[in-house]
């Protein structure tokens, strides 16, 4: 890859992905406080409120993949525009929707706004940074939930008594998030007129980058990619059914509002704790002892709540999410050192496309364990689920750096 400079620090580059990042983290971690007063509004089930996450997953989770194409061919603002009109309009259209249908249109708006803004802001790391990739890549990501976290008691409070309001106002806030990173972010590949007087910051730490095809012939990819789908889907039905779960066994409308304020900050600095210690102690190390100890916390704050200690599932709910962080700020570096920087774009989008299960699983098939075997059993099996994810991590190893060469390795034209 060309080396190119950059006529300011490309920490600014983190600073700008991280602000449109958090826009994005909206629509995924007020949907728990949302959810209640949404279906009140709309008289929706508990079926179809967990339709409406499953389809926002969905959609964030298919538009990234030719999005981030564009992305690694044409750079990332164009894309970013997109993404934004995207995020502002999917709240707009919820503000004035009439019925639940137009709830489930708005949200796949939303959804795929959220994985253009998610694909663009993650792969702003991995593009322009080496040594302090996971450092860089868990600033960026943190933002996904740290918004939220501020925002989410102001949302509670409004959708009391201005729900459709509070939706618009949240229109306003996606929207001027992305836009504003719009004329700051760019590519190392390219100069913004086309010219070649930019220059990568850092060296490539791989000899070859893999295209997309050499990146599905690996192992290391899928074993990644199901590692995804158990930690991901978990934790996206904790996410989403954090306000319901406090609420079914009884705990105060403070406690279930706590669980959610806390489950966005944990969210947020799991991931940039992760994301620092990955670059210390080893990607794969970090990811597997997290995701243990994450499903160990979903099973403790399941013992808490049947035990009736509220405190203790708020803070049991926290340190499942904070630790189950890694899927989203080590793999994306990860997928940069094993598979190279120059289209990890294209390549994270791939394994990112394992959400698409994980929504299926988180929103609907959720719904459906909890109404038939409740709570407490559904909980404990997406534990279990967790703790197996961390196991299967600890076999993860980079990939031989002739991989990508010989006869059957592609150019960059080609998709």
């Amino acid at each position: 890859m060309p080396r190119r400079t950059l006529p300011f620090s490309p920490w600014w580059l983190v600073v700008a992905a991280a602000i449109a990042m958090g826009s994005a983290g909206l629509y995924q971690f007020t949907w728990s406080s949302l959810r209640g007063p949404i279906g009140a509004l709309f008289g929706a089930s508990e079926t179809s409120l967990g339709t409406v996450f499953t389809l926002f997953i969905v959609f964030q989770t298919v538009s990234q993949v030719p999005i981030g194409w564009v992305r690694d061919r044409y750079g990332p603002r164009w894309p970013l525009v997109g993404g934004g009109l995207c995020l502002a309009g999917g709240f707009a259209l919820s503000a004035v929707a009439s019925g639940v249908t137009a709830v489930y249109l708005a949200y796949c708006f939303g959804g795929v706004g959220a994985g253009t803004t998610y694909t663009v802001g993650i792969n702003t790391a991995i593009k322009w940074f080496d040594a302090r990739r996971g450092l860089a890549t868990g600033l960026i990501s943190s933002m996904y939930g740290a918004v939220s976290f501020l925002a989410i008691p102001l949302i509670r409070e409004a959708v009391q008594t201005d729900v459709r309001g509070t939706l618009l106002g949240l229109s306003v806030v996606a929207g001027v998030g992305v836009f504003v990173a719009v004329p700051v972010l760019r590519d190392p590949s390219r100069a913004d007129d086309g010219s070649d007087s930019e220059e990568r910051t850092v060296e490539p730490t791989v000899r070859r980058d893999y295209d997309w095809r050499a990146t599905l012939r690996t192992w290391q990819f899928w074993l990644m990619y199901g590692v995804f789908v158990l930690a991901s889907g978990v934790s996206l039905m904790v996410v989403g059914k954090a306000v319901s779960f406090a609420t079914q066994f009884g705990f105060s409308a403070a406690t279930a509002t706590g669980s959610a304020s806390l489950i966005a900050l944990a969210d947020a600095t799991g991931i940039f704790v992760s994301g620092t210690l990955s670059d210390r102690f080893g990607r794969e190390t970090t990811s597997a002892v997290s995701l243990v100890c994450s499903g160990l916390a979903l099973a403790g704050a399941v013992l808490a709540a049947e035990a009736g200690v509220g405190i203790a599932v708020i803070a049991a709910l926290a340190a499942m999410v904070f630790l189950r962080s890694p899927v989203f700020s080590v793999f994306p570096p990860l997928v940069g050192d094993y598979f190279g920087p120059r289209r990890s774009s294209t390549n994270f989008a791939l394994l990112y496309s394992a959400k698409l299960w994980s929504g299926v699983g988180g929103g609907i098939v959720a719904s459906s364990l909890i109404g038939s075997v409740g709570w407490s059993a559904t909980f404990l099996g997406g534990a279990a689920l967790v703790v197996l994810a961390g196991l299967a991590t600890f076999f993860l190893r980079p990939t031989e750096p002739n991989v990508a060469d010989g006869p059957n390795r592609h150019t960059e034209g080609e998709l």
